[in-house]
């Protein structure tokens, strides 16, 4: 009978161990600043990363005006998920690029 009560304590106690243990986990972090999506002025490179891109010709070309461009013509989605295109800034003619992070480069 003793042997049957040391056992079922052993095994509350392993229970109540792995219960506890399962709620002590660290509480979510922000970090690092990789943004599945960067908002305007984001940008987390200086070139196009590629990638499966689901922004519609739409989405990008509204990145690219927010980003300061206008006149955004030609867009496409090259082989590396990454839309291309031209558009102005200022006087100046540019090829433009929105990637799937929606980081915009222009040059």
């Amino acid at each position: 009978m003793l042997s049957k009560s040391v056992f079922a304590i052993a095994v509350g106690l392993s229970l109540s161990g792995a219960a506890f243990a399962q709620t002590q986990r660290p509480p979510a972090v922000n970090e690092p600043g990789n943004n599945a999506v960067n908002s305007s002025g984001e940008n987390n490179s200086a070139a196009p990363v590629k990638g499966a891109n689901s922004f519609t010709q739409s989405q990008a070309k509204s990145r690219i005006e927010k980003a300061g461009f206008s006149s955004v013509s030609g867009l496409k989605k090259d082989k590396n998920g990454v839309w291309r295109g031209k558009a102005a800034k200022g006087s100046r003619t540019v090829n433009v690029s929105v990637d799937f992070q929606g980081n915009v480069n222009g040059k």
